[in-house]
């Protein structure tokens, strides 16, 4: 499937009040019964989902496909992941049918003027999100009116309190998974069959790139291995919506 055609920035405003009609569209719903009529109606043709490839990422992706295996999926490949994430990704889409699987990487020119020696995650993780992933990802997004992310409410910190639909800036994010506990994506692993992420049974329960991902110690918080003490709960993807 080809990109969408570009379109031009919208107006935050029209976004936001866009953003609440949908939200009372699907009041109540959650999982595949909320992504069908987002997706082959309210945003057809004009949503993406983005995916890391990580430990609870099978689950959105399935319910996903089950609705549409068209559906673009943007996968931020920073340059810095595990091996294991990429062949993970490459067994997901052969496993649920995925058919527009998108590998977005970062602009050689923008890393090599911000990270020339590969150590910029150490000097300001924050600026080694934002050339990596951020950037890519806004790129990638600009062809699309909104987009879905698997964050989830039991992950805490800046998650606790998050909408099923949200605006960010020019686009409409969807959580349909916020609710769910740890519990439920656990039962629903087991019941599609799904496969773990292959460095789960190895501690780690929260992988992003490799220098800022560590094993998580058993009954502990699932992303405290991301950022490990350092003053960082999020790669910059996700904005604070403002109140």
């Amino acid at each position: 499937m080809n990109s969408p055609p570009s379109s031009p920035p919208h107006d935050p405003e029209a976004v936001r009040a866009r953003a609440e009609r949908v939200a009372a569209r699907v009041a109540g719903l959650d999982g595949a019964a909320l992504l069908e009529p987002l997706i082959r109606d309210e945003f057809a043709g004009r949503l993406a989902l983005v995916s890391s490839f990580g430990t609870e990422s099978a689950v959105l992706l399935a319910l996903a496909a089950e609705v549409d295996p068209s559906v673009p999926v943007l996968f931020i490949d920073t340059g810095a992941l595990f091996g294991e994430t990429r062949r993970y990704r490459d067994q997901l889409i052969a496993q649920l049918g995925l058919t527009d699987v998108r590998t977005i990487t970062p602009d050689p020119k923008e890393l090599r003027a911000a990270d020339a020696d590969g150590l910029l995650f150490q000097r300001d993780p924050d600026a080694c999100c934002h050339v990596r992933k951020v950037l890519p990802l806004e790129r990638a997004l600009a062809g699309f009116d909104a987009w879905i992310s698997g964050r989830k409410r039991y992950h805490g910190a800046t998650r606790t309190e998050l909408p099923v639909i949200e605006a960010d800036r020019s686009w409409i994010k969807i959580n349909p998974l916020v609710a769910w506990p740890r519990e439920r994506l656990t039962t629903e692993f087991e019941r599609r069959g799904l496969p773990a992420h292959p460095l789960e049974a190895d501690g780690f329960l929260s992988i992003g790139c490799m220098p800022c991902s560590e094993r998580t110690a058993p009954g502990g918080d699932i992303r405290a291995g991301r950022w490990a003490g350092k003053d960082k709960t999020e790669c910059g993807i996700h904005r604070r919506p403002a109140a």
